[in-house]
């Protein structure tokens, strides 16, 4: 079976000068057009939706390309954008909200929640074979979700300051009503049920605004991973990319072969496991989906790729995958490298970097660290893609 894949990359559009958010998406999204681009919650955020691709390659040359045009049209409006989680300089103001319906309910009936919308991720879609396997297999995968989380982690820094966090994206993510685990559900109409009831209920408006960790896409037949950081290199998202394949793969194979998800009903440590993910990143312990104890996250994603080889192979990813997470491991989480610059320059020249590595630009990795494989993804070029992925998502659904 191949299990295509896709992405979606939100991006915060800054002042090229002084590296703060500004509120000028609307501008950004006239010179791009609306192929493939779409506003979101905030002024200052544009949405990318890439094709859908059998392989990594593709993926790769796609979101590259993507960028180069952001970062292009950008520039000729002084305007930078950045793939972050966060960004170090912005400002809260209920004044900023794009001026669409639906964004501006949401703004009167979320608040101040909506109005620190100041965020970015990065979203994954792999294949399944239809929605009741979509929804029995977000439990098989959600135990893996946090180290994937980890991975993506760009956004120590919130409104000037170091929050302590690897990822203070997420912590404002968790607010909204139905953020965190997505729960396990016999099929596809007991979840249907259940969203319904949601909605119903009036804390969400619609099926839009389901913003679990991974959810069921309501427009294609895949499966869609929400718990990460927007990534400052194209390359972190790739590896997630494939890693997430891999996950949806051998949930899949399991379900087929008959396996149960065996829920025991305690989410309570996936909710903590992101949690730490979102502290630690890659620099600190993570939670083992296996023992449920903490351990170092090189650990825990070292196993997770032993485990997960035979669907990497399956989907022809190992190689890239094993060279992307060296890599990855050597480098340090984008929270890391941002948090070093700083350090060592100031918080402009951090936003330099983040500006930098959006656009493609290549950095050392840390002092002494273990020197990585040749990157795979870094020869990327070309690569098949069918049908446009866009649009995925209930239109302009933050996050």
């Amino acid at each position: 079976m191949t299990v295509r894949i896709g992405a979606e990359e939100e991006f915060h559009v800054l002042d090229a000068e002084s590296g703060r958010l500004v509120p000028r998406a609307g501008l950004l999204l006239e010179r791009l057009g609306t192929k493939g681009f779409s506003s979101e919650l905030q002024q200052s955020a544009v949405e990318s939706n890439s094709e859908v691709h059998d392989t990594l390659d593709g993926l790769y040359a796609d979101l590259s390309g993507t960028r180069s045009r952001l970062a292009a049209e950008a520039a000729a409006e002084g305007l930078a954008v950045v793939a972050a989680g966060t960004v170090p300089l912005a400002r809260v103001t209920p004044r900023d909200v794009t001026a669409d319906p639906r964004f501006r309910r949401m703004a009167e009936e979320y608040r101040r929640v909506a109005d620190e919308q100041l965020i970015c991720s990065a979203q994954v879609h792999a294949d399944v074979p239809d929605r009741d396997t979509a929804v029995r297999a977000m439990c098989l995968v959600s135990p893996w979700l946090p180290p994937l989380l980890a991975l993506s982690a760009s956004s120590p820094y919130w409104l000037g300051s170091d929050t302590g966090y690897a990822s203070w994206r997420t912590m404002l993510w968790q607010r909204w009503p139905t953020a965190g685990p997505a729960g396990c559900y016999r099929d596809a109409a007991e979840y249907d049920a259940a969203v319904a009831e949601l909605i119903g209920s009036g804390v969400i408006s619609d099926s839009g605004m389901l913003y679990q960790d991974v959810r069921p896409s309501a427009r294609q037949r895949t499966l869609e991973l929400r718990i990460g950081d927007a990534c400052p290199r194209a390359e972190t998202v790739v590896l997630i990319a494939g890693l997430f394949r891999a996950l949806v793969r051998d949930a899949c194979h399991r379900l087929e072969r008959g396996a149960d998800p065996r829920c025991d009903g305690h989410h309570e440590w996936l909710r903590a496991a992101g949690w730490r993910a979102a502290r630690s990143g890659l620099e600190g312990p993570l939670v083992d989906p296996w023992t449920r104890r903490a351990a170092p996250a090189h650990l825990v994603l070292r196993r997770m790729l032993h485990r997960l080889r035979p669907a990497l192979e399956a989907s022809g990813d190992f190689a890239t995958v094993r060279d992307l997470l060296d890599e990855t491991l050597a480098a340090g989480s984008a929270a890391d490298r941002l948090r070093r610059t700083v350090r060592e320059a100031d918080l402009p020249t951090g936003i330099d970097l983040l500006v930098t590595e959006t656009r493609g630009g290549r950095l050392p990795a840390r002092a002494g660290a273990r020197r990585p494989r040749p990157q795979a993804a870094a020869r990327h070029a070309g690569g098949r893609s069918r049908t446009p992925l866009h649009p995925v998502v209930a239109p302009g659904t933050p996050g």
